[in-house]
């Protein structure tokens, strides 16, 4: 993708993001909201499958601890909000990055039930440690009365709040597509692909395979902060890796080949929860029946489709193929 056209498609989003906030009512404004939340959730698993070729059953951990330590550091007042979201994120994505050497180290499922096993460790350790994390009924978090020199009452506003999730879910998925246009991104592409070979060539693949690792944990970690602000409140659901699962759906719904596909998932699961919820106590099935559908059908997911439709259209003598020309 060339730079003119990131920079068009960045341009339009952006439009299309105002656009809802001024003509959308608060209540799917707020549902939006979530979903946008969500989305950039499940762009940072579904980075780690795409670039590393590896599914994460523990990915919750990196949203709910991201939540727990921004209130954490607000509760000792030992520095402004700002930078304590700044150190939050520092600090999960170095941790994250520290595991990945130890971790993706391992192949296959094997590599799937440790991240699950991690997860839970610190789901259970949340919801006994009554003190530090309020326990089972999880911890307030004291946001100032003004962030970013904007005041609360105006932040927490539902025009205002998707706008903020929405612009975060653009930056990040604009800096992932120009870092994954780079080098760094073919070179992970290469170890996903063939790690033997890699290594062959002279690629050493446990760092790259880290970092992709510690990326997709930090793109979690921003998620994690977006619902912080957004609730003021996290609990240790947050770190159940049942919502990882949530995740793992939005992904293989939308898609993980393309970068933009997992927050499509997100968007979909969250109109379908709201909408067949209103009419089905047991609304999960019917959308487990639609991604049972989807994965044998369309394993590409739904941004694989569209963007297979749209490569179609945009394709020189499509129609002179399709008549048999």
């Amino acid at each position: 993708m060339t730079l003119q056209r990131i920079s068009i498609t960045t341009l339009v989003a952006l439009a299309l993001g105002a656009t809802v906030a001024m003509g959308v009512s608060s209540n799917l404004l707020s549902l939006l909201t979530q979903a946008v939340v969500y989305a950039v959730f499940a762009i940072g698993v579904g980075l780690l499958l795409r670039q590393n070729g590896m599914v994460s059953f523990g990915h919750a951990l990196f949203f709910g601890f991201s939540g727990y330590l921004v209130g954490i550091l607000l509760q000792m007042k030992v520095m402004p909000a700002e930078l304590a979201m700044l150190v939050t994120l520092l600090a999960l994505t170095v941790m994250a990055f520290l595991m990945g050497l130890v971790i993706v180290r391992v192949p296959g499922i094997a590599f799937g039930m440790l991240t699950l096993a991690i997860g839970q460790m610190f789901f259970l350790t949340a919801s006994r440690s009554r003190g530090l994390t309020g326990g089972a009924d999880g911890m307030s978090i004291d946001w100032p009365a003004t962030l970013f020199g904007v005041a609360q009452s105006q932040l927490l506003k539902p025009g205002t709040m998707f706008l903020i999730c929405w612009v975060t879910l653009i930056v990040v998925l604009l800096l992932l597509t120009l870092l994954l246009n780079t080098r760094f991104g073919s070179i992970t592409e290469a170890v996903r692909d063939n790690e033997e070979r890699a290594r062959f060539i002279g690629i050493r693949t446990l760092l790259p395979r880290a970092a992709v690792y510690a990326l997709s944990a930090c793109v979690t970690g921003i998620a994690g902060l977006l619902s912080a602000l957004n609730t003021g409140f996290v609990s240790p659901e947050n770190l159940h890796w049942s919502l990882s699962g949530v995740a793992l759906m939005m992904v293989v719904v939308g898609g993980h080949k393309v970068l933009w596909g997992p927050a499509v998932g997100a968007v979909v699961y969250f109109l379908a929860k709201d909408i067949l919820g209103s009419y089905a106590n047991h609304w999960m099935a019917i959308f487990g029946i639609a991604l049972i559908t989807v994965i044998v059908y369309s394993p590409s997911g739904i941004a694989g489709v569209l963007a297979k439709w749209v490569q179609g259209k945009n394709a020189p003598g499509t129609l002179s193929k399709t008549l048999g020309h």
